[in-house]
């Protein structure tokens, strides 16, 4: 006794003194994505903290993975809730016809889920497939607040037909809503379809369309909105897995969907800073910003924190026509395929962090720089390509650094 009481108390005064240098320091708040937005009541933050454990909950076979899927777990897709790396991109594909484009669902389209449960075979690409895209999963930060901008203030910016003759016609995607849908009062359908805004093709119209999907295409989970398990068509074996259905529950499933409603904007650095100024006058001057709009507003919510909210997300969230180098033959909705929703800029400048330390752009993740990025747009972004390539050097710099302070 004598012995413990003469070496304890030492032992806690020097791990008191070393505490800083022994225990590790945690990241500033402006360096990493993930996080809850802040200004959250108490109740919301325990929701958010439920949907945070459920976005992190690996799925085994004895919880209804698969048989077929891709992942096993949301946050393997998007580490720090940030964008996606090689080694978990999406591949989709299709064929064009007479009749228009083709999603092969009878061969196992639109989504490939080439890994599967014990004694079951994946997926692979069929032999008819005119069209393959990568889809890198894109950061889900700052999600609640895209949800919550109205389908007119979308409209606002589409022009597809260019009547103000500057190269952008930009339009709407048109989804066909799933029967689980709740449309709010901001939401203007079209012949039965809504806007969709989420994904790299705009797909999803909400957050629980697109939670509901990643479940079902990515693991292979089924929930309440989507009950029955995904099977591989291409070998005839529809045989599931022995976990009962639905695989997540609706509780669970709402956990997430709150989570991603929740979770903070991407943090900007710098903003102050003269030279940071000055490219964004740069990148405003480029017409880089006819279609990653600074500023959206939105609706009113039950969150307080996310209603009626000024934000900044640099984007429209509409398609626009990239150009045949940005085709890759496959779509989806109503998009052509060589259309893409206007990616968000926002964290641009932390894709890192979040991606083993080397960024990725575009879509597939083909670019390597944001300079190779924007030398990549076609189509509707040809002439702010042209734009930048005109600039001096410096200023090429000056806006490169403004994206990076994103």
């Amino acid at each position: 006794m004598k012995n413990s009481l003469k070496w304890g108390i030492p032992i806690l005064f020097l791990l008191a003194a070393c505490q800083g240098s022994l225990l590790p320091n945690l990241p500033d708040d402006d360096t990493v994505l993930d996080g809850p937005i802040p200004g959250l009541t108490e109740a919301e933050l325990n929701q958010h903290s439920l949907g945070d454990l459920a976005f992190g909950r690996v799925f085994g076979e004895t919880e209804g993975l698969g048989p077929i899927f891709v992942s096993n777990a949301c946050i393997t897709c998007h580490q720090g809730d940030g964008k996606g790396h090689p080694f978990t991109t999406l591949t989709r594909f299709g064929k064009m016809t007479a009749s228009g484009f083709d999603p092969m669902i009878a061969e196992g389209g639109p989504q490939l889920q080439p890994f599967a449960i014990s004694n079951y075979p994946g997926e692979y690409i069929p032999s008819g497939a005119t069209g393959v895209a990568k889809f890198m999963a894109p950061a889900v930060t700052g999600l609640g607040l895209v949800e919550l901008v109205s389908d007119a203030d979308i409209l606002t910016y589409a022009d597809p037909q260019d009547s103000n003759g500057d190269g952008i016609s930009g339009v709407a995607s048109y989804i066909e809503a799933p029967d689980y849908f709740q449309p709010k009062p901001w939401h203007i359908p079209v012949n039965g379809k809504y806007i969709g805004r989420f994904g790299r093709k705009a797909g999803a119209i909400d957050l629980t369309h697109q939670t509901v999907s990643a479940y079902f295409n990515d693991m292979g989970i089924s929930s309440e909105f989507h009950p029955e398990d995904i099977y591989n068509i291409q070998s005839g074996i529809f045989s599931g897995d022995n976990a009962p259905e639905p695989e997540v529950s609706l509780a669970e499933l709402n956990q997430v969907v709150f989570y991603l409603q929740t979770l903070k904007v991407p943090p900007r650095r710098n903003a102050e800073d003269a030279a940071i100024q000055s490219g964004e006058n740069i990148f405003l001057t480029t017409g880089c910003a006819s279609c990653h709009r600074p500023e959206m507003k939105t609706q009113s919510s039950p969150v307080i924190v996310l209603s009626e909210k000024t934000f900044y997300p640099y984007s429209d969230f509409l398609l626009h026509d990239l150009g045949t180098g940005l085709d890759d033959g496959y779509t989806e909705g109503s998009a052509t395929t060589s259309e893409w929703r206007t990616t968000p800029l926002w964290g641009l400048g932390l894709s890192a962090s979040t991606q083993g330390n080397t960024a990725r752009y575009l879509h597939d993740g083909r670019a390597k720089t944001l300079t190779e990025a924007i030398h990549l747009h076609g189509g509707e972004g040809a002439k702010s390509r042209e734009n930048f390539q005109n600039l001096t050097a410096s200023d090429q710099e000056l806006l490169l650094q403004f994206l990076e302070s994103l």
